[in-house]
């Protein structure tokens, strides 16, 4: 009897270690299983793919510069060797196991940088990650976006500066579609399809928050557009939705609710309050009370959010003559890249990367062209009909008796175009050298605005 109860107790012992260790093993059994690199023009992003969230510390050392990270509990499985560090501060990586159960890597540096770590949970793609950033401040003012490019400035004929932001890139895939495409790839070439575009046309500039395969933070996406003096800030995307029913290409402005969360925030940070209200001739808050402050900023958010539909209307339309639309009209959402209060800012949603059929038309060149020229010719007429002060585009409306360029959309007549710009048929015709009253989806006609 005693040797049974000697058993039963020695099974019980065996459990309880079986269940600590089980209870213990995310901290004894961490592992880097792999990493990547992601240089981008400011910094620099290595990410260590973990088998598990891990405690860490980060500290810098120099003559020579390098950079330790420590991560307890922790071997390594990655070969960190085969990193490409080209365009990268990174010149080595060297590892080792430390006090036992411990990783230590180390970074050998080209030069002095300014770290920073922080751990991200897992995604559709990623499991558990451990991020460094290594900020290359003196390649942070290199970096700084350079003045707009001016047409004439001296007689007020400076460029239309259209800021174009591909969402997601580097550690962000964003959405991926049924067969693996990646939101961040599809919106980067279709980005630079639209600047190819922009630039293209005298009167207009663009810059984009992102040429590459790496993340900028959504704050600092439109930091970049402020800087620019930009009169448009555009962010392209791809939808998705858990099911792959739902299609079609959307736009979108702020939201009320959105404007108003960040009317407080602004008002709350000294330093936005004496840069706003940005651009050219802009009103710095810095000297007004909370009060004024508040009602000036109130007066730009409300601009800047009813310029966005606006520009929202023209790019929808035109993008309906070449893609299904989702929603027939402007959509307002709290995105945090369109709450600058200053800046006319809109989102596309080019179409549902989770519909298998969607998801193989932004794979195709030709259809990101066809989407490209449709955004363009929205954002195009819009500035056309409504160029901002100091612009060429002003310029020459005032220059050309008020002639405005129309891109006829689907149901127009001239009879229709002549009653919104207070016009005739036949002036028109006159202007257009037109021998008959017959138009077509995607012409673009001018039109007298005065």
């Amino acid at each position: 009897m005693s040797s049974m109860r000697q058993f039963s107790l020695t099974g019980l012992f065996l459990q309880i270690v079986v269940l600590i260790l089980v209870a213990t093993g995310v901290q004894a059994g961490g592992a880097v299983n792999s990493a990547r690199i992601w240089p981008a023009p400011d910094h620099t992003r290595l990410v260590l793919d973990l088998g598990n969230a891990v405690e860490h510390t980060i500290f810098a050392l120099q003559n020579p510069d390098r950079l330790v990270i420590d991560i307890e509990n922790t071997t390594l499985q990655a070969n960190l060797e085969t990193l490409d560090l080209s365009g990268s501060p990174i010149r080595r990586i060297r590892s080792a196991p430390r006090n036992g159960n411990d990783l230590r890597v180390v970074l050998d540096l080209k030069s002095e940088i300014k770290p920073r770590s922080f751990q991200l949970e897992p995604n559709q793609q990623y499991g558990h990650r451990l991020v460094l950033d290594l900020i290359d401040e003196n390649g942070l003012r290199r970096s700084e976006p350079r003045q707009p490019v001016l047409s004439d400035n001296r007689d007020g004929k400076r460029d239309v500066i259209v800021v174009i932001d591909a969402g997601h890139g580097g550690e962000d895939p964003g959405a991926i579609g049924p067969s693996g495409t990646r939101e961040k790839d599809v919106v980067l070439r279709l980005s630079r399809r639209i600047k190819e575009l922009v630039d293209a046309q005298p009167g207009f500039k663009a810059r984009l928050t992102r040429d590459g395969d790496y993340y900028v933070d959504l704050r600092s996406r439109t930091l970049l557009a402020r800087k620019q003096n930009a009169d448009l800030f555009i962010s392209v995307h791809a939808d998705a939705f858990r099911t792959s029913q739902p299609r079609g290409a959307s736009v979108f402005a702020l939201s009320q609710r959105g404007a108003t969360s960040e009317t407080a925030r602004w008002l709350a940070r000294n330093e936005n309050r004496s840069d706003l209200i940005g651009g050219v001739g802009g009103v710095s808050l810095g000297d007004k009370n909370d009060v004024l402050a508040g009602v000036l900023l109130d007066l730009s958010m409300t601009a800047s959010i009813n310029a966005s539909v606006g520009v929202g209307d023209y790019v929808l339309r035109n993008l309906g003559n070449v893609a299904r639309l989702h929603k027939s009209g402007v959509e307002q959402a709290a995105f945090v890249v369109l709450k600058s209060p200053d800046i006319p800012s809109i989102l596309v949603e080019a179409g549902f990367i989770s519909n298998p059929q969607e998801e193989k038309n932004l794979q195709s060149s030709s259809y990101q062209d066809k989407l490209a020229r449709a955004i363009w010719q929205g954002i195009s007429a819009y500035f056309n009909d409504t160029p901002p002060p100091g612009t060429l585009l002003a310029w020459k409306k005032r220059n050309d008796g008020g002639v405005a360029s129309y891109r006829i959309q689907r149901g127009d007549t001239l009879s229709d175009v002549a009653r919104r710009y207070s016009t005739t048929v036949s002036r028109i015709k006159e202007i257009n050298n037109l021998n008959s009253d017959q138009v077509v989806i995607g012409q673009t006609i001018s039109v007298p605005t005065s």
